[in-house]
Formats: structure tokens, C-alpha cells, sequence
């Protein structure tokens, strides 16, 4: 049990590190570095980056040339990934020995070892349909998936059930928090995937408006290209401004209930569920933060990252309090 748990807390580590690299080879523009998967060029190891080897590359894939810098950061991301996915498949088979099985069912390393193989299918597609919106933003949730699961994991296997119990209201309150993270997370990647984050220059107005034209219809029809609307014409400027203003309103949802959450667990409850309480508090306003800031300085790659870890550690922060909420009032 001790070998499954530090194992849990390595693989819980590693997720958040393929997060915030996935988030860098988005932003930087390297998601197709590699036009093939799950090699590169057909290289499994390294890219091609001898004179001999590019120009092979480039016969292999006209009109796609070799850019070694953009190539390294994706097959980082892919053998982070690929590690990822070996030490979750680690988990599930100890999960599954009897020992194991007398004590915990499976159920969840299982789960968390179907949507690593999901995982790997939309990694597979997001480089073969060309960063197909739709895909890329699935990508991003699966992987945020993975890492809840493995926040789920590890809570109920190191974290003991807290003194107190919670009333309904509270444990609904932590529930819509949750909800509304996720949400807004889903937001958060149809913004990246569509080049978005830059379409509001400014802030709080939107090119110096507090309404600026908008086409919600296009926006949010999903089955497109990336840059196009649905029937092939180009993607608008009032496209991307309305995923963009809508990004802005979801913040303002998890705002009002993130932090609805905060001030009660700091108001109501006190002793433990109050540091519960400030923490939640304290990554709200990083995040925030960090979303305004992206907008004032124009996307900086490394605060446009920070933003990406941001989600994902409130995401985790709101879910372990939903499960240590339900705990505190399990017989």
C-alpha cells in the first residue's frame, strides 16, 4: 500500500508538469512541431536535426519544414506524456491484486486508465486534424480529468476524514463551485484553441467597449477548422471576440462562487476548514489576476502558462474540498 501511494503522489506530480507543458507547446505555438505521431518525422527518439536527416524529413513531408525548436517541445511534451501514461497503467495493474482489491475497488484507477488511452487518441488527432478546435479543447479537459482523478486517488488514500461535520447548504455551495471551475476551464480552452485570448486588448472594457459586436452563432459551432466557421468562410473578428467576452463573464461565475465557498468555509466553520478556506481564497485572486494580466501585457508565454497551472490547481483545491466536505459527514 505504501509503493501504490508514493506511486500516486509521483503520477499526480508528473500530471500537473504534462499540464503546464501541454499549456507551453500550445501557446508557443509548437503544437504541430511534428506532423505525424507518435513519432516525429518519423524519428521515435529526437528529431531530425542533421542536414541528412531534414532533408529525408523534408521529402517525407513537403511543404511541412523541419523547425527543430518547435519539433523538441512537442516530443518533450510526448515523453512526458507517454511516462504519464505508463505510471497510470502501474496503478491500475496494483489496483487491480487481490491485496488491493480487499481494501479499495479499482473502479477509479480503471476509469483514470481509459481516459489516458482517450487521452492518447486526442493527442493523435489534434496533430492530424490540424488543431482542430474542438479537438484541442477535449484534449485539454482529458487532461484535466486525468489530474482530478489522481487528486481523487489521493485524497481518499492519505487524506483522513476532517473533525466537523458541514450542513447541506455548504457541501451544495462546494459542489457549484466545482461545476463552475470546470466550465470555466472548458471556456478557458475554446479561447486558447481558437486563438482567442488576444481578441479583447484591454480590460475591464473590450476594444474600448462594454459591448462590442459579437457573433455567438459562429463562436460556439463546433464541428469548424481552426480559423474557419462551419461553411469555410473565415473565422471573424466578432467570432473570436465573443468567445473571448464569454471566457470574461465565466470568470466572473467562478469569482462569485469560488469565492462564495471561500468566505463561508473561513466564516462558518473556522479551525481547519478555515485554511481551507484561504487557500481557495488566495489561488481565486491569483488567477484572476493572472487572467487580467494576460490581457494588459498581451498574452506573455510565461504568465499565458501560469494562467493554464492556475486552473488546474483551483480545479483541484474545489474538488478535494468537495470530497473532504463528504467525508466530514460520512458516518
Amino acid at each position: 500500500m505504501r509503493l501504490y501511494r508514493h506511486l500516486l503522489l509521483a503520477t499526480t506530480v508528473l500530471a500537473f508538469a504534462v499540464i503546464a507543458l501541454g499549456a507551453y507547446v500550445r501557446l508557443s505555438d509548437a503544437g504541430l512541431g511534428c506532423p505525424d505521431w507518435p513519432g516525429c518525422y518519423g524519428h521515435w527518439l529526437g528529431v531530425p536535426d542533421e542536414i541528412h536527416e531534414q532533408l529525408a524529413a523534408q521529402q517525407a513531408y513537403p511543404g511541412r519544414p523541419v523547425q527543430t525548436a518547435k519539433a523538441w517541445k512537442e516530443m518533450v511534451h510526448r515523453y512526458f506524456a507517454g511516462t504519464l501514461g505508463l505510471l497510470i497503467l502501474a496503478i491500475c495493474l496494483l489496483a487491480w491484486r487481490a491485496e488491493f482489491r480487499n481494501r479499495q475497488t479499482p473502479t477509479l484507477p480503471t476509469l483514470l486508465l481509459g481516459i489516458v488511452g482517450l487521452q492518447a487518441a486526442l493527442g493523435m488527432w489534434t496533430v492530424t486534424l490540424l488543431l482542430k478546435p474542438l479537438i484541442v479543447t477535449l484534449h485539454l479537459l482529458g487532461g484535466m480529468s486525468t489530474l482530478a482523478l489522481l487528486i481523487a486517488m489521493s485524497i481518499k488514500n492519505a487524506l483522513p476524514a476532517p473533525a466537523g461535520g458541514a450542513g447541506q447548504k455548504l457541501r451544495l455551495l462546494a459542489a457549484i463551485a466545482l461545476l463552475v471551475v470546470i466550465a470555466q476551464i472548458a471556456l478557458g480552452g475554446w479561447v486558447s484553441s481558437n486563438y482567442a485570448a488576444v481578441a479583447c486588448p484591454d480590460f475591464p472594457l473590450c476594444q474600448g467597449q462594454w459591448q462590442p459586436p459579437m457573433d455567438f452563432a459562429q463562436a460556439f459551432t463546433l464541428h469548424r477548422e481552426l480559423g474557419f466557421t462551419g461553411d469555410g468562410r473565415l473565422l471573424s473578428t466578432e467570432a473570436l471576440t465573443a468567445i473571448h467576452w464569454s471566457h470574461r463573464f465565466g470568470a466572473l461565475a467562478v469569482l462569485f462562487g469560488v469565492g462564495a465557498l471561500a468566505l463561508s468555509l473561513i466564516r462558518t466553520l473556522g479551525g481547519q476548514w478555515r485554511h481551507w478556506g484561504l487557500v481557495l481564497l488566495g489561488l481565486l485572486g491569483m488567477q484572476i489576476g493572472l487572467g487580467i494580466a494576460n490581457v494588459l501585457f498581451s498574452l506573455p508565454l510565461t504568465l499565458a502558462v501560469g494562467h493554464n497551472l492556475g486552473a488546474a490547481c483551483l480545479l483541484s483545491t474545489t474538488l478535494a474540498l468537495n470530497i473532504q466536505l463528504r467525508k466530514a459527514n460520512s458516518p
